[in-house]
């Protein structure tokens, strides 16, 4: 792996390009147990004073329960070519497999936490606030009946940014 550490005000890029099209993996942990999922729903920017990125976590996915348990989480923008192994990583279970294998990705530490080796950007975060998104504080029932016909309701996490990473 070949990243070098950048100033996180100095990025320039269509975050709705990033997250929606382009996607992202979500990881917590450490080398010696980790998860991760990717994540297309987000956002990138300034909240109390500080650099920050926004992730949703459905309460049901195994991931959401490494992110708990620590104070980091990391970002992995992956560069082009491993769309396959972003589409295995959003629709399995690290419960029921080992998510690594046949991924083609590297996992790598980086200081918060684990990115990989293909990675294009990373954004290292740390958890400022986490909030459930229960059913009484949506406006909007359509929303409801669009995305949580299955109860299955997302966290939002806000971290502080307080590293990035781009590939050399």
């Amino acid at each position: 792996m070949s990243l070098k550490q950048i100033e996180a005000n100095t990025l320039t890029f269509n975050p709705f390009e990033k997250l929606s099209k382009q996607w992202a993996l979500v990881s917590a942990g450490s080398l010696d147990k980790f998860n991760m999922m990717t994540v297309s729903w987000g956002a990138v920017g300034v909240i109390w004073g500080k650099p920050s990125a926004t992730v949703y976590i459905r309460h049901s996915r195994y991931t959401k329960e490494f992110v708990d348990a620590g104070d980091t989480f990391v970002l992995t923008f992956l560069k082009d070519g491993h769309r396959d192994a972003l589409n295995t990583l959003g629709s399995k279970s690290g419960r029921d497999m080992d998510k690594m294998q046949g991924s083609g990705l590297t996992p790598a530490a980086v200081p918060g936490g684990v990115t990989f080796d293909e990675a294009e950007l990373v954004l290292v975060c740390r958890k400022r606030y986490v909030q459930d998104m229960p059913k009484e504080n949506f406006v909007n029932q359509e929303t409801l009946d669009k995305w949580y016909a299955d109860q299955n309701y997302h966290t939002m996490y806000i971290g502080e940014i307080v590293a990035a990473y781009a590939a050399e």
